[in-house]
């Protein structure tokens, strides 16, 4: 039988996809394409609520490959269960770097040099002027330096930054320099003007922006989130932005989305974007270029790019 593959983008908007599979459009509509049963390649809807996503998980029985279009899979790791044993899970890698990273130096230059206040005193008709941080001879930290956080270096480089310093998971050495593991965070946030949270959300990170991780920021020093909201905990932030001890520039946030009313929209020294790291004009030519590519990888029975896991396998 002919393999379907459900695409959120209409096929006849993707140049160059391989000959053979039946490509069915699906975005997240109450009305399956076709029987789900047939889908082997189910690429999972953009910026579509989680049960969205998730909805055709039980019923795909012969699907092999779950692609996303962000790089994080937290949407779509708790209906896994759902799958045949053997079925790839594949993020974005490649598709959000330059969005993301656009939108993290955005949200440092407008936090540290005021442009919230310029825009409010605009409203206002009110001049003001005065001396503001700058980015240049600030320490950065960068918390999660995978492939975004190597494109939000890239950008921090004309910026005459004093120094950056990485964090990941695991320990290892890049062109650019060390890249420290977790657990020498306590020794490197006191040291930082910047934290920027990149890292993906999984069970070791949810919270790790705790009330102690945050204790130990510098006074007066910046929290940028572009990660997921729920890597900080976000009472513990509300305590510090209330005390005035340090800034933050959020651009997911614990709820999300947040609800009118909530106490983060006010706190005192908080930038709030709604997500939208990814979303931009960047998006849809890089996610074609890697939907391509993976199908003709698919359709040739290469290795796919962006394997995240493989259910059934030990630890996924």
């Amino acid at each position: 039988m002919t393999p379907d593959v459900w695409l959120p983008i209409p096929p006849a908007d993707i140049e160059g996809l391989p000959e053979g599979p039946n490509y069915r459009y699906w975005n997240g509509g109450e009305d399956f394409p076709a029987d789900p049963a047939h889908c082997a390649f189910y690429v999972v809807p953009y910026m579509k609520p989680v049960e969205v996503g998730q909805r055709p998980l039980p019923h795909l029985g012969s699907v092999q490959v779950v692609q996303t279009l962000s790089a994080g899979i937290d949407h779509v790791q708790s209906g896994l269960k759902y799958l045949p044993e053997g079925v790839l899970l594949c993020n974005a890698r490649g598709v959000h770097e330059t969005s993301t990273a656009e939108l993290a130096l955005t949200l440092i230059l407008a936090s540290l040099r005021g442009v919230p206040d310029f825009v409010r005193g605009q409203d206002r008709g009110e001049w003001l002027s005065g001396f503001r941080p700058a980015l240049a001879d600030k320490n950065v930290l960068i918390v999660g330096y995978g492939s975004i956080g190597s494109a939000i270096e890239d950008r921090l480089v004309p910026f005459e930054v004093a120094r950056v310093a990485r964090v990941a998971r695991s320990e290892r050495t890049t062109a650019r320099g060390p890249v420290h593991p977790l657990t020498e965070l306590p020794s490197l946030l006191p040291e930082a003007d910047v934290v920027v949270l990149v890292t993906p959300l999984t069970e070791t990170t949810r919270h790790l922006a705790n009330a102690d991780f945050l204790a130990r920021m510098k006074d007066g020093a910046l929290l940028v989130n572009v990660a997921r909201g729920a890597v900080v905990d976000t009472k513990a932030l509300l305590a510090e932005l209330d005390s005035g001890r340090i800034l933050a520039a959020l651009d997911v946030t614990d709820p999300e989305p947040l609800p009118p009313g909530h106490p983060l929209w006010h706190a005192p020294g908080v930038l709030v974007s709604p997500h939208v790291g990814g979303p931009t004009s960047a998006f849809l030519p890089r996610a074609k270029r890697l939907l391509v590519d993976q199908l003709h990888r698919f359709v040739n029975r290469e290795p796919l790019r962006n394997v995240i896991l493989t259910t059934g396998a030990t630890g996924a």
